[in-house]
């Protein structure tokens, strides 16, 4: 997993500690009213026990007005880490000073330095400049406005629309181009990379509705319905076109292609071989059959353990096509009537993909 990545995941679980409709970000967002300023450092471990000094243990109810009257206090205040009680307050906190820091004032500085020693997540709430930093580890995080936020959400949004019309028109063109049997790794890997484009846009999203809490609720409904199969269609397509005796699963597939700069994901070569081909001259030139889960999951009522028998009996999509009834009839779990049905099914698949074929 590259470093962006974990940041990206570790950025989205300390979001939501803090997201708007948690008690602790109302707590948060009365001491920013009030211009008190605090510094809220979550999980009392050992490591944090051992920087503590002076101040009280209190054990009461993590609630916002609880937060804020503490943080009155000039000293720091110790959450659990479930955020469910406040153990400690008006700590005075010692971190390491040789550790390094970047910043100026002295609340940010120990907020900094300890985060880095202790690994937990520190909360600097600034008396001057009306901010919430978030520090863990090396990692820092200045909240934006709830305003800022949505803005930003909704402007993703709008790509996602695009980037996602892109992409369904992809894949209707290459289903046209494997009715016909004219399919290059060139195509596959064209669709690979938009459905990662599609996939980084949809992470970008939640993080922003990590941030936005109760605030997101329209933005994630939006996003479900943009996004709701793009998981699912990426493997499969992967499942239909990953080399066959390849290593990598398609969830290693994808994983693989989620971890590939923005440069190299454009690098269709790079995207074959991920796949397991052995890519040689053009990738345009480099026939391509597929195995047919895609286009099976399209029809109605045909269980997945069907699927997979019609794929190990036929090995492709071209050898279903050209299978009559009755050679469709002895697969296991088929049956004539079934048989019947997936042959219709797999016909009115193809008329349509032709007529919505972007030529």
């Amino acid at each position: 997993m590259r470093d962006d990545t974990k940041k990206e995941n570790l950025l989205t679980k300390v979001l939501r500690i803090v997201a708007p409709g948690t008690l602790l970000r109302e707590g948060i967002e009365n001491i920013l009213r009030a211009k008190t300023g605090g510094l809220i450092v979550v999980g009392s471990t050992q490591q944090v026990q051992s920087i503590m000094d002076g101040g009280f243990a209190i054990q009461c109810p993590l609630t916002p007005s609880h937060i804020y009257e503490l943080a009155k206090m000039d000293g720091a205040i110790i959450v659990s880490d479930d955020l469910k009680e406040i153990e400690y307050a008006n700590i005075n906190l010692n971190p390491d000073h040789t550790l390094p820091t970047s910043e100026t004032g002295t609340r940010h500085r120990t907020a900094e330095r300890v985060a880095r020693q202790t690994g937990q997540l520190v909360i600097c709430i600034s008396q001057r400049r009306n901010v919430i930093t978030l520090y863990q580890g090396a990692f820092r995080y200045a909240l934006q406005d709830i305003g800022v936020i949505l803005t930003k959400a909704n402007q993703a949004i709008q790509t996602l629309e695009k980037y996602k019309s892109v992409l369904d028109q992809s894949l209707t063109n290459l289903s046209a181009l494997e009715f016909e049997e004219l399919v290059t790794l060139q195509e596959v890997t064209l669709v690979l990379q938009r459905f990662e484009m599609v996939l980084r846009i949809k992470a970008e999203i939640r993080r922003y509705i990590s941030e936005l809490g109760t605030e997101g609720r329209l933005i994630s409904m939006q996003l479900d319905e943009l996004v709701s199969q793009v998981d699912e269609d990426a493997y499969l397509l992967v499942k239909d076109y990953a080399k066959v005796r390849h290593d990598g699963t398609p969830h290693q597939v994808l994983r693989a292609l989620d971890d590939l700069g923005a440069d190299e994901l454009l690098d269709g070569v790079l995207v074959g071989k991920i796949l397991g081909h052995q890519v040689s001259g053009d990738i345009n030139e480099q026939p391509l059959s597929s195995r047919g889960y895609r286009i099976l999951n399209k029809i109605a009522r045909l269980p997945q353990p069907v699927i997979e028998n019609l794929v190990d009996e036929f090995h492709t999509l071209s050898s279903m096509l050209a299978a009559s009834i009755e050679e469709l009839d002895v697969v296991e779990g088929i049956g004539l009537v079934r048989a019947r049905a997936v042959r219709e099914g797999l016909r009115r698949i193809r008329e349509q993909v032709f007529i919505d074929r972007h030529l």
